[in-house]
C-alpha cells in the first residue's frame, strides 16, 4: 500500500446544502448533487460529501442498519490504487494485521471496484479501484 490517502468521504444528511456550503467556501466541483455525489479538488487529497444513509450502505448491510449506522460517524478515507489486484491485496494485509472486514472487495455500482476494512480503531477505510482513474507522479488522484 502506498502511503497516501486519496479521498476523505464525509457523509451528509443533505447533498445540496453541504454542496452549497463547501461551494460558497471557495471549494471547486465538477459535480452537481443531482449527480448524487461530490468531488471537491483540493491539494493533494480530494473531499467528497456523499449522502450518510448510502455511504453506510457502501460500507455494509451492518452499517445502514438503524443501530448501527447512528454511531457511524460518516466519515471513511480512501486509498485508491493503481491495480484492481491490489484491493484484494490490501484488504488481505489489513486483515492479517488486526483490522476487521467490514465489506469484501466486489465490483460496485459506480463502475470500480471496493472492499472496506475498519481499522484496530473502527476508522473505516475504502480500497478502490477504477480502470478509469488517473494518478499524477506523486500518486495523488487526477480530479476532473
Amino acid at each position: 500500500m502506498e502511503p497516501r490517502v486519496s479521498i476523505i468521504t464525509l457523509g451528509v444528511s443533505d447533498l445540496d446544502r453541504s454542496y452549497q456550503f463547501y461551494t460558497a467556501m471557495g471549494f471547486e466541483s465538477s459535480k452537481s448533487p443531482e449527480e448524487g455525489i461530490i468531488f471537491f479538488k483540493t491539494q493533494g487529497v480530494c473531499l467528497a460529501l456523499y449522502p450518510l444513509q448510502e455511504l453506510s450502505k457502501d460500507v455494509s448491510e451492518k452499517f445502514a442498519k438503524n443501530e448501527v449506522a447512528r454511531s457511524f460517524s460518516g466519515v471513511t478515507l480512501a486509498h485508491n490504487t493503481r491495480r484492481k489486484e491490489e484491493v484484494d491485496e490490501i484488504l488481505q494485509k489489513a486483515v492479517s494485521l488486526g483490522s476487521t472486514l467490514e465489506k469484501p472487495a466486489q465490483d460496485v455500482f459506480w463502475g470500480g471496484y471496493s472492499g472496506y476494512f475498519s481499522d484496530p480503531d473502527g476508522h473505516l477505510w475504502e480500497i478502490a479501484y477504477a480502470d478509469f482513474w488517473q494518478f499524477k507522479d506523486d500518486g495523488s488522484l487526477v480530479i476532473d
